[in-house]
């Protein structure tokens, strides 16, 4: 296979220079690369049916020759229309083809053909539309047809064609990347059998078979590759934590924590105490579980023993309001906390990076300012960041450089399920809190359509004239043909009907950063009363005032996103509630929004939205870095992952051993999954 790799897909015969481009669009450049792009679909010609009990709408395969000659005509626009009578011996069928000018010359008279395409009754009378169709001795000699993606002047037959040729080029014995120990546990087929049963099975049984071993085997590349990167992560630290100060910490705070923010704690400094390795933990929790609190913890403890600790959020307005809480907290200790952020005077930012160069400074919080050049850490011992989807890997990177091996500590308010969240954070340690604090308000969520809009809007008000504040979320900034809200003509369409008595502000993701956060802490100063946005409010900041969430379109979003939007509100003292407005009649996004509607349990609607949706929430834009799959589906491989998850525990020793030949076509596919996502694994 890895001479495969290195042929180039312009020499495989009958492909060349020009179809070489388009199947480069289709990101094949190699002969080993174009056997490893699986079909989407089959095309199942084993199942012949017959005119009589066919059903229209069902895609069908029926044995017919023709009983008269082929038609054309020419229709509107200019298009061909070839028209042809077929008969299985019992009844008649119209097939219709459109712009095939050789239509005439490939069917014949007297001759039987297998034809391939969804059945209708048109007024009765049964009809094809452009079937796939082939001489019957052939296709029945191969009655599973592999369908390819295709790019326009490539098509799936002369993907197919290649495909074989490659195949053909297989040695004898070709090397099987998983060890037989575990072929034989799992009952995989060997690899050579498996890449010409998934091209070319013989029944769909078989090419079931050759699947599940490829999704085995690209979900062990990918546990191993993770796994790869955390162990090549753990670096010994320099940092030496010998002293807890955890029962300090709690005897700071006017409040208890939860057992689950305790454990989180007791997690991080036992991770910070072991310095043969560096911490790399990432806390996981719902929004308003008091993560902040887990972060504070492991701060101060990191500070007592002499280290400075730095907090990076995607947000100025997020930093001033976790500074707040962090000034806050140790208002009663020689803890020194700081803010650097991107808006500060030269004057203020000199002072602190002097402060900091010097020492003196003890937490610093910042937005990415924190790894500019000139920030320069006295003795950096453990960075903290939140909202980990707003940073790469890369920013992470160089703040950790700013330290000799400081501890890294990632928060995260978006709930996944483990199994989910053991892939994207494979190169973490995991804790979740899983708990709410004491106080933290119960958000009542209602689903409603257009019918009582006005009613919502009538709610709206009278909670505004007790003094609180509303939020209003939109799907897109501008109006679209497709029926979505925009914030800028809602924002003018309330302030002049509706809500017109008060104060009406629109926030969405195209403006300023400046123009965004006046407006965000004016919402914060309670100079707004009702919030207009788009999604860009969904991280972080804190509004206790603010009790109601209206969201428009609500079924263009997903659940765990409209969770974290509602997380939003209920954080003060005040009843909240969300408000989910929806004109969707498909059962599908009527059940989604309902299982909102019956829980405030973040990783219970993660389950959920993975169940109904897929990963694409958690996966979606693939902001997570993750290599990009070619067969497995995380959601619904889940059993498979668990296995794969098992043998990789059972190979890793011998995987890090670049001694080991058996496992060398195995690290070779790890570099390949990974190469595209920047990660040093061999």
């Amino acid at each position: 296979m890895a001479s495969l790799y290195e042929i180039p897909i312009e020499q495989i015969n009958g492909i060349g220079t020009k179809r070489g481009q388009l199947y480069r669009k289709l990101g094949i450049d190699t002969a080993g690369a174009l056997v490893r792009f699986y079909p989407r679909a089959y095309e199942d010609w084993s199942n012949i049916t017959s005119i009589e009990n066919a059903q229209s709408g069902e895609t069908v395969c029926i044995k017919a020759s023709l009983s008269s000659p082929v038609r054309q005509a020419v229709v509107s626009g200019g298009r061909i229309l070839a028209t042809v009578i077929v008969t299985d011996g019992y009844s008649e069928m119209k097939i219709a083809f459109f712009n095939n000018r050789y239509i005439s010359s490939m069917l014949r008279t007297g001759s039987e053909y297998l034809f391939y395409g969804k059945f209708t009754l048109n007024y009765n009378t049964p009809e094809m539309i452009n079937p796939t169709f082939a001489l019957t001795g052939a296709s029945e000699s191969v009655p599973i047809h592999p369908i390819y993606s295709q790019v326009a002047g490539l098509s799936t037959k002369h993907i197919e064609k290649s495909v074989r040729s490659v195949l053909d080029m297989l040695p004898e014995t070709v090397k099987d990347p998983i060890p037989e120990n575990i072929r034989k546990r799992y009952s995989l087929p060997p690899l050579k059998s498996v890449l010409w049963d998934i091209h070319f099975p013989k029944s769909m049984d078989e090419a079931e078979n050759a699947k599940r071993r490829l999704i085995f085997e690209e979900l062990l590349v990918l546990v191993l590759g993770l796994s790869s990167i955390k162990t090549l992560s753990l670096e010994r630290s320099d940092v030496i934590i010998e002293n807890d100060h955890t029962d300090e910490f709690l005897g700071y705070l006017p409040f208890t924590l939860t057992n689950a923010q305790k454990r989180a704690i007791d997690d991080c400094i036992s991770d910070m105490k072991h310095n043969d390795k560096a911490m790399n933990r990432l806390v996981q929790g719902d929004v308003g579980s008091g993560k902040t609190m887990v972060a504070g913890g492991a701060a101060y403890t990191c500070i007592k023993n002499g280290y400075q600790a730095a907090m990076m959020v995607p947000t100025e307005i997020l930093a001033q309001q976790h500074y707040q809480t962090f000034s806050e907290i140790f208002e009663n200790t020689d803890v020194k906390v700081r803010l650097l952020t991107g808006s500060m005077t030269a004057k203020q930012k000199r002072t602190i990076l002097s402060e900091l160069a010097e020492g003196e400074i003890d937490f610093i919080v910042g937005t990415h300012s924190l790894i500019s050049e000139t920030v320069v850490f006295n003795n950096l011992g453990l960075v903290i960041t939140d909202e980990q989807h707003r940073f790469g890997v890369r920013q992470r990177s160089q703040l950790l450089s700013k330290g000799k091996n400081p501890h890294l500590l990632v928060m995260s308010a978006t709930p996944i399920p483990r199994t989910l969240a053991l892939i994207i954070y494979g190169d973490l340690d995991i804790s979740i809190v899983n708990e709410m604090p004491p106080g933290r308000q119960k958000v009542d969520t209602f689903l409603i359509d257009d019918s009582v809009r006005e009613r919502a809007y009538g709610f709206l008000k009278k909670q505004i004239e007790e003094g609180r504040q509303c939020y209003i979320v939109c799907p897109a900034v501008e109006n679209s043909d497709t029926g979505l809200t925009g914030v800028e003509e809602y924002t003018e369409k309330i302030r002049a009907g509706a809500l017109k008595s008060c104060r009406v502000e629109c926030l969405h993701g195209k403006m300023k950063a400046s123009v965004k956060d006046e407006i965000m802490n004016k919402f914060v100063t309670g100079e707004i009363d009702v919030l207009v946005s788009t999604t860009v409010i969904e991280v972080g900041v804190s509004v206790s005032n603010a009790v109601i969430m209206m969201i428009e379109n609500a079924e263009r979003f997903g659940l765990s996103q409209l969770h974290q939007l509602r997380g939003r509100v209920g954080r003060g003292k005040h009843k909240s509630y969300c408000i989910l407005v929806s004109n969707a009649k498909s059962e599908e996004a009527r059940k989604r929004l309902n299982a909102l509607c019956q829980t405030n349990d973040g990783f219970k609607i993660a389950d959920e939205d993975l169940k109904l949706r897929g990963p694409g929430d958690f996966f979606g834009s693939r902001q997570h870095g993750l290599p990009e799959l070619k067969i497995a589906d995380l959601a619904e491989n889940i059993e498979v992952m668990h296995e794969a998850q098992e043998a990789s525990k059972e190979i890793m020793n011998d995987y890090l051993n670049p001694d080991c030949s058996e496992l060398r076509s195995l690290r070779a596919e790890v570099s390949m999954l990974f190469n595209n996502v920047g990660q040093k694994l061999n």
